[in-house]
């Protein structure tokens, strides 16, 4: 499949362009960026070329994998749809439930497959785990905390990022957590609960059409020394925690390729697709609408 990479930020250094570059089933065509000297930086850095016009890059491709502030991936992820082009995109899929919605309508109009890399569930002993306990009954409550130090540890590759610093916790690892508690308990029928702690720190309650209830606590400002991930259930089948990961992301992005590479050839939908990335917009923009009005 011929990709191109869309975006030259940390998030494109480290792991889209690297992952590309090495799957065995990619032709990684080449990139494209808002800075035309940093989008020709990671092509030479990969032995590929460096677009200045973004439509010229769309024509020699058959998808794009997007690395882009959330505003922006929704209207280039549209645009690509509509040119026939099949989508990796990363989360959120847009600031606004509108912007996703569109992704989501030029890509069924297009007729192409979507895969939004969502780590978590690309991730082997974590995705296992999300699998295990989905065809498992009787959840009664979830606890999921994900908090990042990327405003407060001083040296995240993130911190430069202006919508991460405008939008907080909620819309940057809101979706991961979201992107584990969903498949496991259900759709999320009612926000219960919002609340504002310290910083960005944000506090949700949610209901699940499972009959379960869920708390998350998502922040990006959290103490170094207290950051990291922890999801929790209990139920009639006991006491579970999501493991731990030995791998990083570029395995996990690589599984991602895969995914898209299927469901395009199958024309079967990944459960990780723009529409499931579109509900957790929803989710998050009803969580704001909560906090705004508490």
């Amino acid at each position: 499949m011929r990709f191109g990479l869309l975006g030259t930020g940390p998030w494109a250094q480290m792991v889209h362009a690297p992952a590309l570059d090495a799957h065995e089933g990619v032709d990684f065509v080449g990139v494209w960026g808002r800075r035309p000297e940093a989008a020709k930086e990671l092509a030479d850095r990969h032995g590929t070329r460096a677009y200045d016009d973004v439509d010229a890059l769309l024509a020699d491709v058959d998808a794009v994998a997007v690395a882009l502030p959330p505003a922006i991936q929704a209207d280039l992820a549209a645009r690509a749809a509509r040119a026939g082009r099949h989508l990796l995109l990363d989360k959120p899929i847009a600031e606004t439930v509108e912007g996703g919605r569109a992704v989501v309508d030029a890509a069924r109009a297009g007729g192409v497959a979507s895969v939004v890399f969502f780590t978590t569930r690309f991730l082997s002993e974590p995705a296992a785990w999300i699998t295990e306990q989905s065809e498992r009954d009787g959840w009664f409550v979830a606890r999921a905390q994900w908090l990042g130090a990327v405003f407060s540890g001083g040296d995240s590759p993130f911190a430069a990022s202006p919508w991460r610093r405008e939008k907080g916790g909620l819309w940057d690892v809101g979706p991961h957590a979201l992107s584990v508690l969903l498949p496991v308990l259900g759709d999320v029928t009612r926000v219960t609960a919002a609340a504002r702690g310290p910083e960005d720190l944000v506090h949700v309650v949610l209901d699940h059409a499972g009959g379960a209830s869920s708390s998350l606590a998502l922040s990006l400002t959290a103490p170094a020394e207290a950051a990291g991930n922890f999801v929790e259930l209990r139920g009639t089948a006991g006491v579970t925690t999501l493991p731990e990961s030995s791998e990083g992301a570029l395995p996990a992005f690589a599984r991602a390729v895969d995914a898209l590479r299927t469901a395009a050839d199958t024309g079967r939908p990944h459960p990780c697709d723009a529409a499931f990335a579109l509900r957790v917009t929803e989710i998050l923009a009803s969580v704001e609408e909560t906090l705004g009005s508490a």
